[in-house]
């Protein structure tokens, strides 16, 4: 468990905060590509640590990423007229660039010079992997871009989704890393619930450092002679978790190799951006990229509010919780395994109080990212680099395989994880 004041430190991320400045050391994923698709389209509201933020493409296809209020009169930006290269205030139509730069302010008298004096607070965005990301941290010490496997596949064999978690961000991380919870939560059919609790419920269990997080490995050991089923997951700071999604299937039977992920990104200290990423590994393009994306099925949305959306299931309905399904078919009785994730963490508050948790030895992923966070946090205050920033992470992947039984997994896993990753 944590002190209470470990968990306010790991789990508080607006501006001033130890984990916020820790975050802001690194790229920050904030919109989907396909959010600004196109020039001059209309701009999106953003949150993203605590802070109100508006994003916009410009005439030319530039990303700008700017403060949401209108440094004259606090106007707020989202309502602004995007147009010739600029996003111009409708209250008195002042005008910004993507730097933030005031270009036009036509209430002024021709002679001013004013607008060269005004800008409004930006930060620098770039288009990656279908991702929008934006960087918020201090001056000259800018990470290398975001260097990921998944940025680099072709679009085709790639697909990204997002959406919205009212919690904080360390519970959707926390429940990304727990792989015991499965064999219930979504376990959607009853009568296997005995089979995985023998299989899935009982690995052993083991972390293994790296410099940029750690690789989790769940060791299962299949009967008889069959070998180890081992499931490396790989964790990259801050928020980052991938994992691998299927094994090949049987001889006239393939199923293409894939590889799945989330990113847990803090909008506030009570709110969520979830991140959802699939890749395939090889040269069969992803399929059902409609139906999956990040290996979570799309949850139905009934509306959107200022740009979040509302789905059908939710906390004001009890996640539509059918008591019946419970007794005879699924463990939760709730549809969708991404809202079984969500509603449950969801439902355990705003900020879970971690000082009052009784963990076992299942949580061992989970406790290690903690103690990393919190040792990262220190880094940053002592002016040090953290774990995660520098782009070590360009060849790792998550693998899942079956081993010789009671052979070493990591070097078993070694090509696979971290020599074999797409150029």
């Amino acid at each position: 468990m944590l002190t209470g004041e470990q968990n306010q430190l790991i789990t508080r991320t607006g501006p001033g905060t130890p984990m916020g400045n820790l975050m802001r050391r690194y790229w920050m994923p904030f919109a989907t590509a396909s959010q600004l698709a196109a020039p001059d389209c209309p701009p999106i509201r953003v949150r993203l640590l605590g802070e109100h933020l508006v994003a916009f493409r410009n005439s030319e296809g530039q990303l700008g990423l700017l403060n949401g209020a209108c440094p004259h009169r606090k106007a707020d930006l989202f309502f602004g007229r995007n147009e010739d290269k600029g996003l111009r205030c409708v209250y008195h139509g002042w005008k910004f660039d993507v730097t933030g730069q005031c270009v036009d302010m036509p209430s002024e008298p021709e002679s001013s010079n004013f607008k060269n004096k005004v800008r409004v607070k930006s930060y620098p965005a770039i288009e990656l992997g279908d991702v929008l990301w934006t960087y918020m941290g201090p001056a000259g010490l800018e990470p290398p871009l975001p260097d990921f496997e998944w940025t680099r596949v072709p679009a085709t064999h790639r697909a990204v989704n997002w959406g919205h978690q009212n919690s904080n961000w360390l519970q959707g991380l926390e429940g990304g890393i727990d792989s015991s919870h499965s064999s219930f939560l979504h376990n959607n059919n009853l009568k296997d619930l005995t089979a995985l609790r023998t299989l899935v419920t009982s690995p052993t269990l083991e972390v293994r450092p790296t410099d940029f997080g750690y690789t989790y490995a769940s060791i299962r050991h299949l009967p008889a002679d069959e070998g180890d089923y081992v499931r490396a997951y790989q964790y990259i700071l801050p928020f980052h978790q991938c994992r691998a999604t299927q094994l090949p299937g049987p001889a006239g039977a393939p199923i293409v190799p894939q590889v799945s992920g989330h990113m847990w990104v803090p909008m506030d200290d009570e709110n969520t951006l979830l991140f959802n990423w699939t890749y395939t590994t090889g040269e069969a393009p992803l399929q059902e990229r409609a139906k999956y994306f990040g290996g979570k099925q799309i949850e139905p949305v009934e509306r959107y509010i200022q740009n979040l959306p509302v789905y059908e299931r939710r906390w004001d309905n009890d996640y539509l919780i059918d008591r019946d399904e419970q007794r005879e078919v699924t463990f939760t009785g709730i549809s969708n395994t991404t809202t079984q994730d969500r509603g449950i963490q969801e439902t355990m508050g705003a900020i879970v109080d971690r000082s009052d948790e009784h963990l076992g030895t299942s949580d061992r992923a989970i406790i290690t990212a903690r103690k990393m966070l919190l040792e990262a946090i220190r880094v940053v205050e002592d002016g040090g680099v953290p774990a995660g920033v520098r782009d070590t992470y360009r060849n790792v992947r998550a693998v899942e395989k079956v081993l010789p039984k009671g052979s070493d997994w990591f070097e078993g896993l070694r090509t696979e994880a971290y020599e074999s990753a797409i150029p």
